[in-house]
């Protein structure tokens, strides 16, 4: 993943994380998109608002950047499938 400088971060606007109030989780390249994914519940002191908020910007940025997403909502993240035999 792209490392991101405290300088780099400090000029991202608002609107390039996924949880722009808090600043967390940047979505400016795909690297970044696919950890936001990855690290989406470990964000807290977020509301269920500012979460499916958050994860339409990861959407557009996904699509932005060509990353495939499998999950359709956030609540799936983490979620295993089980297959039956």
């Amino acid at each position: 993943m792209t490392k991101l400088t405290a300088k780099k971060r400090d000029d991202l606007g608002a609107g390039q994380f996924a949880f722009p109030t808090q600043r967390k989780e940047p979505l400016e390249n795909a690297s970044h998109v696919r950890n936001a994914v990855a690290r989406f519940n470990q964000v807290v002191d977020v509301s269920d608002a500012e979460r499916d908020a958050a994860w339409k910007r990861i959407q557009t940025a996904a699509k932005k950047f060509d990353v495939e997403i499998h999950e359709t909502s956030w609540r799936q993240i983490g979620m295993t499938h089980q297959h039956a035999s």
